[in-house]
């Protein structure tokens, strides 16, 4: 009997017979009045034994004397054989003493059915692979697109610092000024930042220095300026980076940020300083007259002049204003676009320098909120003096 692997070919031929009759009998007729016919390659016998055909299924039922069935010959053999067989199987008229007549009902080709299953089943396979490789894709997309994204800020310690997720793990820690910062640096990938809050130091933070390497990363501003005099004094800090004079940290770009922390910025000044020392040496200026300090035809309070002395450096050039109280204590330092604006707001203000033009504007301000003296860069014509109050420029009162 051929293996249903190698089955190629189902015939099935319909059976109508005049009388009752059994399954051998009709067997019997099949293979008796088949045989000779064509030959021995052709016997029933034969191609049974030589697995060219299976057994023989017989299904048959029996009423008022008369008998109809079906038979179900499965063949290996090439069509040609096995329309042969069925030609032959129709021309059996017997079936012991009863009349009978079969009828061809169909062939089928098995091949033809196992295809339409195995092509289903394909079917059933790539839609299932379909899905998953769209989810693992959707996934990939979904971890590149994540990692693209800068890092949620995270809370540290008691006082909930804003700080970079790596802080915890991390041997190096990056102190910034504000959350915002903290928030740059992520975006540029560095997420080992924590900020300070402020100019007074936090206890986490001075109680990290002694566990963790600790660098600063501050504003090239006023208040990067008092930040950093307050690490120096209740926490070690190894390094000291500083944003560019008038920037702050959480305006610099990602590439500026790690110019910055890898030190690239100071190696491209100090490149520059050196070109600029080497164009010097080549030209060989004349060595130019040392600037003279204008000689000062206003004297101040003694006090008051060591004062603006001492806080002169960071003015100069900087488009900012101290405000003062009358024991000199600094109330204020803030952009002079905001002078006029912000002096009522400063109780006690007694006195004004700022880097900038003393207008009338300014001098109404400042008279309405108490202040006895204004020094500026340069003070405007168009003023009215007052006996009740100073002003003067830089230049008169003998600063450079």
């Amino acid at each position: 009997m051929p293996e249903s692997s190698i089955i190629k070919y189902l015939v099935n031929l319909k059976f109508n017979i005049e009388g009752v009759v059994e399954k051998a009998d009709v067997i019997g007729a099949i293979f008796g009045q088949t045989e000779g016919l064509f030959g021995p390659e052709l016997n029933l016998n034969e191609l049974q034994k030589n697995w060219k055909i299976g057994r023989i299924e017989i299904n048959l039922d029996s009423r008022n004397d008369r008998t109809i069935g079906e038979v179900l010959i499965p063949s290996s053999t090439d069509i040609t054989t096995v329309a042969l067989l069925a030609a032959a199987v129709e021309s059996v008229d017997k079936v012991g003493p009863c009349t009978a007549r079969f009828q061809l009902a169909g062939i089928e080709d098995v091949r033809a059915s196992k295809r339409r299953l195995i092509s289903d089943r394909a079917k059933e396979i790539l839609k299932v692979w379909s899905s998953r490789a769209t989810s693992e894709g959707e996934e990939l997309i979904r971890e590149v697109t994540e990692s693209a994204k800068p890092g949620k800020i995270a809370s540290y310690g008691p006082e909930g610092l804003p700080a970079g997720p790596g802080v915890f793990n991390a041997e190096t820690v990056i102190l910034v000024e504000g959350r915002a910062d903290v928030l740059n640096l992520l975006r540029a990938g560095v997420d080992n930042s924590l900020a300070v809050e402020g100019a007074k130091i936090p206890d986490s933070v001075i109680k990290l220095a002694k566990e963790r390497n600790l660098i600063a990363f501050l504003d090239g501003d006023r208040g990067g300026d008092l930040i950093q005099k307050e690490l120096q004094q209740v926490a070690r800090v190894s390094k000291v980076f500083r944003a560019p004079q008038g920037k702050e940290v959480e305006d610099l770009t990602p590439v500026e940020l790690l110019d910055i922390l890898q030190g690239k910025r100071e190696e491209r000044r100090g490149e520059r300083r050196e070109e600029r020392r080497e164009e010097r040496r080549e030209e060989q200026p004349a060595p130019a007259p040392r600037p003279v300090a204008p000689k000062p035809t206003v004297k101040l309070p003694e006090k008051l002049g060591t004062k603006l002395k001492e806080v002169f450096p960071d003015l100069k050039d900087s488009l900012e204003a101290y405000i003062l109280d009358g024991e000199l204590s600094v109330l204020g330092h803030i952009p002079v676009s905001e002078l006029a604006t912000s002096l009522e707001g400063f109780k006690g203000a007694k006195h004004v320098v700022f880097d900038g033009i003393v207008t009338q504007r300014l001098v109404d301000a400042a008279s309405k909120s108490g202040i006895s003296t204004i020094i500026g860069y340069k003070v405007s014509d168009a003023i009215k003096k007052s006996d009740s109050m100073t002003i003067e420029s830089f230049a008169s009162v003998g600063l450079t």
